[in-house]
């Protein structure tokens, strides 16, 4: 092995990056097709006298592969082969599965990585997105304006300002919070008036 081994060594040294120059329409991303992941290796490889080679096996639920990377002295390395189940048994089924094995039995082979369209993207579910929220700060500040409102036409602008700002990120609580805030605020402010009348 000591040759394969040397000249692997060096063709890593040249592999390129597997560029995402394809857009899958079903999840709106990038991704590295199995041409551009060739294109990252091949010439490196030939270059240092190695061929790479995709062996496929006999499989009645997919596709299963295995790379093999064969030096000119004769040498050969295997990878360990790759099973891929086929999404339908028709031809289009087993052709989606072939370019997925090979693409990824390559880049495994080869230490090389690239953005997964429809492994990753498909199993994994879509991060969930923390509601937007306003700052501590922020609303500790709009509760103290509303809450020093001198009079009703006062509470209404600070308690207006306020609540747009939470409308505006969607924040509930802090919509219910100044909500609440107003309330006790023309409670006192109603009293101060009778008590003054």
């Amino acid at each position: 092995m000591k040759n394969i081994a040397t000249a692997m060594v060096k063709a890593k040294r040249s592999f390129g990056p597997a560029l995402k120059s394809k857009t899958n329409p079903a999840f709106k991303s990038k991704y590295a097709d199995l041409a551009a992941c060739l294109d990252a290796v091949d010439e490196a490889l030939l270059a240092n006298g190695i061929l790479m080679i995709q062996e496929t096996s006999e499989d009645s639920t997919g596709v299963t592969v295995e790379t093999v990377f064969i030096h000119e002295s004769g040498e050969m390395l295997r990878c360990g082969k790759l099973h891929v189940p086929a999404s339908k048994q028709d031809p289009q089924g087993y052709g989606s599965a072939l370019s997925y094995a090979r693409r990824y039995s390559l880049m495994a082979s080869c230490g090389i990585a690239a953005e997964d369209d429809d492994g990753n993207a498909a199993s994994k579910p879509a991060p969930k997105h923390e509601p937007a929220k306003l700052t501590e700060s922020a609303v500790a500040d709009y509760l103290a304006m509303i809450g020093d409102a001198e009079s009703m036409d006062a509470l209404k602008k600070a308690f207006g300002a306020a609540y747009k700002a939470a409308e505006h990120v969607s924040d509930a609580k802090a919509q219910a919070a100044f909500e609440q805030a107003k309330d006790k605020r023309k409670t006192h402010l109603n009293n101060e008036i009778t008590s003054q009348a």
